[in-house]
This record gives C-alpha cells, structure tokens and sequence, in this order.
C-alpha cells in the first residue's frame, strides 16, 4: 500500500494538499482538504514533497518512464575509495543540481552508486523498482574498496517510491560463508527530500545507505533429529509448534502502568524501550497463530508511542493494513491492524 493514514497528500486536478484520514480499499482512500472529507483514487493523488522542495506553482502530469536497459546506462569507470577503513557496504545517491526557471536550485537526477568499503570484492544482481515494478537491472562485479556507478533515476521519481533488491556473493567464495544473501531498501519520499535539505545544509556531495558491515556465516545445517532423540532431547514436529504457544490476544494495552510497576523509576526511553518489546512479543504470537486482526491500544498523549508503532507495524510483511481511527471503546487512542498470509 503505498499510502498509510496521516500520510500528507497532493490533489493533481487542483494542486492542494491534504490527508489521507482512511484506507478504503486497494484502489482508494479518504481524504481530508481544508476540511473537507471525501474519496479519491490513488492515482489521482500523489506526495506532496517534490512539490514543496521546488517550490514549483504547477506539477505536471506524470508520464510513465519507459524501462532503462544496461546498454543505455552512460558508463563510469570504478572509482577506489580514497581511504581504506573498513567500513561496509553502502547505497549512495549524488544530487545533480540545476536551475529552474525561477533561478533557483533544484535537483533534476540522483545518481546512485554502490559503495564498497570492506577489503572483499562482491559479484552483485541489483534491480531497482518503481510502486513495485521492475525498472532497471545490472549484473556486475565491485572491487574491494572501490565505488560502482549504477544509474540514474529522476528526481521527481522519488514520489514513486522506489525500492531497491540487491543480491551479493562473494567474488572469492569462502568456506563457512553464505553462498548469497539478498539486501532490500525502501525509500521513503518525506525522507529523501529531508535529507537533501540536510545535504544542501551541510555542503555534502551525497547521502548513503548502508547495507550491510559483515557479509554473513553460511546457515548452520539441520540436525541430525534421530540421534538427538536417542540422546534423550524432546524433538517437537514443527507442524504442531502452536501447540506449544502462548495464546494470542486480540487486545494488548501497552500503557506503562500495565506492563511494571517499576516505571516510576524509568527514564522515557526505558520505558519506549519495554512498550516496543511487548508489542513485537504480540505481534509475533499473532503473526504465529495465524490472526486476523489486533487493536493496539496506545493512548493518545504526545503521540511518540503511536508513532513508533506505527513505523514498527510497517516493517512487518504480515500487515496488510491499520488504522488509527475513532473508536468508542477507546477513542483515538487505539490502531487497529489487519494481517495477511
């Protein structure tokens, strides 16, 4: 779903923002301008930050970019990096700024590179996409310590939100390492234009990603399940593990007070820290017993704890939709999240 509720919105008929107050279906959503509550189809609303960063009167009407294959990607040598600290595996985005009509500065293109910074070369499958589809893909191979140009993607893109899937393998296979491990990154519009306003700041050339420190262990392998039963160990048929579940609930309440009595003597993010646990426990007894639904109950105060359960609920694949809505056993103080499997 490519809106949440509370998400900011831009009406493209009449150019005016707004909020998507509900969820209606795949298709549409509620939405709130100046007041006034009615539907509207996706594809007739759009995020609104390009929009703010430009500070353009009129955004143009989208036009589908058409798929970019490798041979159409200008090509740039390998760049080492200047120095050699071990430090990862990052995504990296340059701003290319230009001048609008207006005279002023606005980004017209990111140009994305992967940057190894680790002393092991890596074989790499990378495909970026757009709402889901797949717009470009590049099979190719980055030294150690050495920085690999991708391609380019439209700034104004940005509001498609692009995600990125990246699958590594060493260029030297190792024993005891995965043979291959897939990296994935999900941009998020409000935050690529905050960054860009932190670069512009800063003085910076590029804002980055990482994804990944160390390239990971080889999975251990299965067991030997009859031999652990002649030891004397209990081997439980992973077809029955929710037997050996705690029951879900259909309603956790995560204020404070509920969870210890301790928490006068914990500071905020002691007590942040153990709502959040407590919600990830639930979520993943519902998630294990296969639930429908659960209503968090949050209250209402400053919001940091909504909102942190919000980013949280985001994260999970199983959640096919919440909502964060008036509800009279719990007034605004409650989301209720939907699962799917």
């Amino acid at each position: 779903m490519k809106y949440q509720i509370g998400d900011d919105i831009l009406v493209l008929h009449s150019n005016e923002e707004g909020k998507v107050i509900e969820i209606i279906n795949d298709k549409m959503v509620m939405i709130e301008v100046r007041g006034v509550k009615f539907p509207a189809y996706m594809d007739q609303i759009d995020f609104p930050y390009f929009k703010r960063f430009t500070e353009k009167k009129n955004i143009p009407s989208k036009k589908i970019e058409p798929k970019t294959y490798v041979d159409q990607v200008p090509k740039e040598k390998p760049q080492p990096n200047q120095i050699k600290v071990s430090d990862g595996v990052w995504l990296s985005f340059i701003p290319k700024f230009a001048l609008d009509d207006f005279n002023d500065e606005v980004v017209e293109l990111l140009k994305i590179h992967l940057v190894n910074k680790t002393n092991q070369g890596y074989q790499f499958i990378y495909r970026q996409y757009f709402n889901g589809e797949e717009f470009f893909s590049l099979k190719n191979e980055v030294q150690p310590f050495h920085d690999f140009y991708l391609h380019d993607i439209k700034f104004e893109a940005v509001n498609d939100t692009p995600s990125f899937s990246i699958d590594f393998s060493l260029q030297n296979p190792q024993k005891g390492k995965a043979e291959h491990f897939e990296v994935q990154l999900k941009l998020k519009p409000k935050q690529v234009f905050q960054k860009i306003e932190t670069l512009k700041e800063n003085n910076e050339p590029t804002f980055s990603y990482s994804l990944f420190n160390d390239y990971p262990d080889k999975a251990l392998e299965a067991l030997p399940l009859d031999s652990l039963r002649a030891k004397g160990y209990k081997v439980y048929d992973a077809g029955r593990v929710k037997e050996f579940l705690p029951p879900a609930r259909s309603v956790i309440d995560l204020h404070i007070e509920k969870l210890t009595n301790e928490h006068a003597q914990m500071s905020n993010f002691e007590m942040l820290t153990l709502q959040l646990a407590e919600l990830e426990k639930w979520v993943d007894l519902a998630v294990a017993h296969k639930q429908a639904e659960l209503v968090i109950i949050h209250g209402v105060g400053t919001g940091k704890l909504r909102e942190e359960v919000h980013e949280l609920l985001k994260t999970r694949r199983e959640v096919k939709h919440f909502y964060n809505q008036y509800d009279a056993r719990f007034g605004y103080g409650a989301t209720q999240v939907f699962f799917q499997y």
